[in-house]
């Protein structure tokens, strides 16, 4: 998963991105409210950790505000000295997922980010679909033609992620991004095995069907079906 961090304060946002590294997050940060508008409509980030009080000409609320009306809808965690109930009221009004209270520690905002990570999102609850291939992300089956498919954990989510995303052509390192959380220690070698691995399991057993799973040469994979 990669996380964008919105902190004006460069030694807490540091602070903030170090410890979401070593918790097995990839995260970015900036520390603007420009510069945090035009990264936060980047649809590479999984949550934003949004700081209220930034330089520029918006602060955080009106920045969650326009990515809210961009049709932005990815989970935002406010980051705030003001507390008060009126202050935290308009930040979840305006679009905030959850709200956290300078100074705190690094454990709850962890926790806080796990949780909003595990919500589902809007489409959960809906199977997936992709030609014959169906996928539930509630219940963790997946089949084809009406056959159960067993999947391990890293096939399940690297299935799950491209039928989130289908007809869409998806590099190695976007994969790598999301599906092992931008691990510098995973080669694009690593996604050539796995799509083998799936490819192993939902194409390749159903003689007579197409195959779903397609190499876009030069370029990356994608999910797609007639």
């Amino acid at each position: 998963m990669r996380i964008l961090v919105v902190e004006d304060d460069i030694k807490i946002a540091s602070s903030i991105k170090k410890g979401l590294e070593l918790s097995g997050y990839a995260a970015d940060m900036v520390h603007e409210s420009e510069s945090a508008l035009s990264y936060g409509i980047d649809p590479d980030y999984d949550l934003i950790i949004m700081d209220r009080m930034l330089p520029g000409g918006m602060d955080g609320v009106e920045i969650i505000k326009q990515l809210r009306e961009s049709d932005v809808h990815i989970p935002i965690i406010m980051l705030t000295a003001k507390g008060s109930v009126n202050d935290r009221v308009e930040g979840l009004n305006t679009g905030a997922d959850d709200y956290l209270v300078k100074p705190f520690a690094f454990e709850e905002l962890l926790a806080r980010i796990k949780a909003l990570l595990r919500r589902p999102k809007k489409e959960i609850g809906i199977v997936l679909k992709v030609g014959t291939l169906e996928l539930n992300p509630a219940s963790y089956d997946v089949k084809r033609s009406g056959k159960p498919i067993v999947l391990a954990a890293k096939e399940f989510s690297l299935l799950e992620y491209m039928m989130r995303h289908p007809n869409q052509v998806l590099t190695k390192d976007a994969l790598i991004t999301h599906v092992w959380d931008g691990d510098a220690d995973i080669l694009p070698n690593t996604v050539e095995v796995y799509i083998g691995y799936l490819r192993n399991k939902i194409d390749k057993p159903f003689k007579g069907e197409e195959d779903i799973i397609k190499t876009v040469r030069g370029f990356g994979y994608k999910l797609s079906s007639k």
